[in-house]
């Protein structure tokens, strides 16, 4: 279910997956592919993880990857969550063949330069 909520966001934020829902800045993001994409992907994340556990993990990442950088957004971006929906965002067909906890290997791959 996708869910318009204008004041929810900070900064250039426009997208949030928080299972079930998907919850937009504005109602014409509907129709950006790529993006409800990328959150269908964090809801995908979220139920193997049983909700609790991929907050949790998220949380602990970021922490983790907020010092190691000295920078809050390049953590975000390098979150292993975050990479896989990034990386994957455009391929529409990423979740009908991904397989459980594929996302897994995110964890393991080059930082990405954003």
């Amino acid at each position: 279910m996708i869910l318009v909520i204008r004041h929810f966001f900070y900064r250039s934020y426009v997208g949030l997956g928080l299972w079930p829902f998907i919850i937009l800045r504005n109602k014409s993001l509907k129709q950006d592919k790529a993006l409800i994409n990328h959150e269908r992907i964090h809801l995908r994340q979220q139920a193997e993880l049983f909700l609790v556990f991929f907050y949790l993990l998220y949380l602990f990442e970021w922490l983790l990857k907020s010092l190691y950088y000295l920078d809050c957004y390049r953590a975000y971006r390098n979150i292993s969550f975050e990479r896989e929906a990034y990386l994957q965002e455009k391929n529409l067909d990423y979740l009908r063949d991904r397989k459980p906890y594929q996302g897994m290997k995110y964890i393991f791959v080059n930082p990405m330069d954003h």
